[in-house]
């Protein structure tokens, strides 16, 4: 088991802390200020295994990084945490630069050719930055089940020993090898950041988050 540091105290890191937790890991989730009342209660609540800090703190203490604050704030949070805190450790990003200030639907405040994946790379070039989780549901991230049959999770980052780790913990939580789908390097999460707002509008379509996307493939084309 390992331990985890979960950024963010939202829904998304409470409910990604809860699982992590309930499979045996040690969480520490980390927010701005030591005494941030969310984060209290999580731990609380949690057990034994749960705790929290400062976004310094939970980067001390993490083996792998969640980070799950949003798009906008990631790289103020990232700078919190500090640099010597973030050397060689895997940080999976799944989050969004999605931007609401002019209402629905939100637009992407990185797109076309640069991505938050890529410029948490960039700036942690000694970190092992990768990005999945990031076209879904928090609770889907956690619980593939809740959407029946085969449908598909994105993997890119630069690092092939640590997309492997992130798959084997992808596995612990219900993702099949078959349906965890890695696209290569951390560019690719050009791709996943905008898949973004189409899957805000499949969301209003539906009226709720428990869809995913599959990608269904046909024989290959003869020559």
């Amino acid at each position: 088991m390992s331990k985890i540091a979960v950024l963010g105290t939202g829904n998304v890191g409470n409910v990604i802390g809860s699982k992590l937790i309930q499979l045996g890991h040690e969480v520490m989730m980390g927010s701005r200020t030591a005494t941030n009342e969310k984060a209290s209660n999580w731990a609380k609540s949690s057990g034994a295994k749960a705790c929290h800090g400062t976004f310094t703190d939970a980067a001390k203490f993490g083996e792998i990084i969640f980070n799950c604050v949003s798009g906008i704030g990631t790289m103020d949070a990232l700078k919190q945490a500090g640099v010597e805190n973030l050397k060689g450790k895997i940080i999976i990003d799944l989050a969004n630069t999605l931007d609401f200030s002019k209402g629905m639907p939100p637009t992407l405040t990185i797109v076309n050719n640069d991505s938050l994946g890529e410029t948490i790379q960039r700036t942690y070039p000694d970190a092992k930055v990768v990005k999945t989780l990031n076209t879904m549901n928090c609770n889907l991230m956690m619980d593939p089940s809740l959407v029946p049959g085969d449908h598909n999770i994105f993997v890119c980052g630069n690092d092939a020993d640590a997309k492997a780790k992130v798959n084997a913990l992808l596995n612990t939580i219900g993702w099949k090898t078959s349906n965890i789908i890695d696209l290569g390097d951390i560019s690719n999460s050009r791709g996943t950041e905008q898949l973004l707002p189409i899957w805000i509008r499949l969301y209003g379509k539906f009226g709720h988050p428990n869809f995913n996307f599959n990608v269904v493939m046909g024989p290959s084309p003869k020559k």
